[in-house]
């Protein structure tokens, strides 16, 4: 009985949420009240390369509309994820602390019980309490079972998926290394394909907590976020009501699927044509923002990781941030690892009238800094009795200030060593490696998982590819040895006196998102009915 009544208080809530996003244009009472607070749109890529923006690398030719972004907005050189894989960067970014304070170290799965502590404070809490009219759309990742969803954590209107969209069969399965098979149709066709294929649950598209296709028809898949974010745009700009959009893109994740072959272009490379699609969706965005106020619209695009270099034709560029240390072992220096090639990620701000145009920064940033940077923005109040790894950085979008960090931490994020721990981090131009290996390369060796101590360390100012670390006994090494210690061990006993968190990672079958679980892989019509199995 208790769970029956969870799930009618769940779908009560979601029809809720969903009624005042519909209805949202229509709240004129309290709207000049927060007219002048300024609208908020964070795009976030998924497994974007640095190098993957013509901006960043004159090889690429395929983002004009972000290169375009660029030349009339600010473009970060050394921005950086807060960890190199989906979910604990997820959750730096909307809480701005890294997952050794916020309890997120490793990715959810599709059995995932929990997520997002509760009691950890979203963005979209924070800015929901200072006035906003919030929404995500796209991945969310960050648990999907009862309170988890995002519905109850802070975002009015949510349209995605729940996780990867390679964690789950769909009927459009598009380019990937293995290739997955489409979601069977028999019993019997469950199991005869590999584990890093889904072939027992089907890919879930919810609108607020409702599934509304399972699985979701990902060809048509990058024209719907659109769609959905326009109309948020709209409906909250007429409403007069600040804004807060998410949109967390499937692009460039595998499985690669396109609204259109890669034959119908002048190239037949897929994730050229993913990159040019992924361009496109963005450039529609910002056309809407600049025809509804883009004098009063921060829009800031960056990406969750590097890319997944084990995909090989499938995966982006690092540009130069090759890890050359480690590619000479073996191995993978991309996304899961804490070379740069795992966590640079491009970066672009753009506010017209507000951010100088066709600036380039060199601050060392990160996605930490946008939770900080929003809240001040918004005149609200950071959440109290507990710290914060990101930095209100608006004196440097606005010109006023070159001064990013001086240090960044970088998490074990699935590749070498305990996931969340801190074992690389960065102090000025020097980079230290106290552990290194364990992601798998294109070629498929995968580095030996290495402990260092003392730590490799790297002058990036000229040696951006990590490719020879200093000696240790050179008097450069000597000198910033005791500063990289000290900047560790402070760090770590921050950490010690904070209010920190612990994720539940349990799982349990029962929190499958899953439309009809009498069908196979739990298929159901382009619309469920009130059969529903809700999250």
């Amino acid at each position: 009985m208790e769970i029956l009544f969870l799930k009618m208080l769940l779908l009560l809530a979601g029809c809720l949420a969903g009624l005042f996003y519909h209805l949202s244009d229509l709240c004129v009472g309290e709207k000049r009240t927060v007219q002048n607070k300024p609208n908020f749109i964070v795009i976030l890529a998924d497994d974007v390369g640095w190098g993957d923006l013509g901006a960043n690398w004159a090889e690429t030719k395929d983002t004009p509309n972000l290169d375009q972004m660029a030349a009339e907005g600010m473009r970060f050189m050394d921005f950086h994820s807060a960890a190199s894989t989906c979910s604990p960067s997820r959750a730096s970014l909307l809480t701005g602390r890294l997952g050794i304070r916020n309890g997120v170290t490793h990715n959810f799965a599709v059995t995932s019980m929990g997520g997002l502590p509760l009691n950890e404070t979203t963005l979209a809490e924070v800015l929901k309490e200072a006035g906003y009219v919030t929404a995500v759309i796209g991945k969310w990742h960050l648990g999907h079972s009862g309170l988890y969803h995002p519905n109850f954590r802070g975002f009015d209107y949510y349209f995605g998926i729940p996780y990867s969209h390679d964690m789950g069969c769909t009927d459009t399965p598009g380019y990937n290394l293995p290739p997955c098979p489409a979601c069977p149709r028999r019993s019997a066709a469950t199991s005869s394909h590999g584990r890093d294929c889904y072939t027992k649950v089907a890919l879930p598209l919810f609108e607020n907590i409702t599934i509304t296709q399972q699985p979701v028809n990902l060809t048509g898949l990058a024209a719907e976020y659109a769609e959905k974010a326009a109309q948020f745009i709209q409906h909250a700009s007429e409403s007069g009501r600040p804004f807060f959009l998410y949109l967390a893109l499937a692009h460039m994740h595998v499985p690669l699927v396109l609204a259109q072959p890669p034959s119908s272009f002048s190239f037949p490379e897929p994730y050229r044509a993913g990159l040019r699609e992924m361009d496109a969706l963005v450039g529609r965005i910002k056309d809407k923002v600049d025809g509804c106020g883009k004098e009063n619209t921060f829009l800031w695009f960056t990406g969750d990781n590097g890319p997944w270099a084990q995909k090989c034709e499938l995966a982006g560029s690092v540009g130069p941030f090759s890890g050359a240390w480690q590619r000479q072992r073996g191995g993978s220096a991309a996304k899961q690892t804490t070379w740069e090639g795992g966590h640079r990620v491009p970066a672009l701000a753009y506010w017209p009238g507000r951010i100088p145009a066709n600036v380039t920064s060199t601050a060392l940033l990160s996605t930490t800094d946008i939770f900080p940077t929003l809240v001040s923005l918004a005149k609200a109040s950071l959440p109290s009795n507990r710290r914060f790894d990101g930095s209100d950085v608006s004196e440097i979008l606005f010109g006023q200030s070159h001064q990013g960090h001086k240090t960044l931490f970088h998490p074990n994020s699935g590749a070498a060593g305990k996931a969340g721990e801190i074992k690389a981090l960065r102090l000025a131009q020097y980079k230290a490696f106290y552990t290194t290996g364990g992601a798998k390369a294109c070629d498929g060796s995968i580095g030996l998982e290495e402990h260092h101590q003392p730590p490799l360390i790297f002058n990036l100012d000229q040696d951006i590819q990590e490719q020879v670390p200093l000696d240790v006994e050179a008097g450069e090494y000597r000198a910033v040895l005791p500063v990289i210690t000290r900047a560790l061990t402070d760090f770590l006993q921050d950490i010690a006196t904070d209010n920190v968190s612990t994720a539940d990672y349990s799982h349990d079958p029962a929190a499958m998102p899953c439309c009809n679980p009498q069908h196979i892989v739990c298929r159901c019509q382009a619309c469920c009915s009130s059969g529903n199995r809700e999250p």
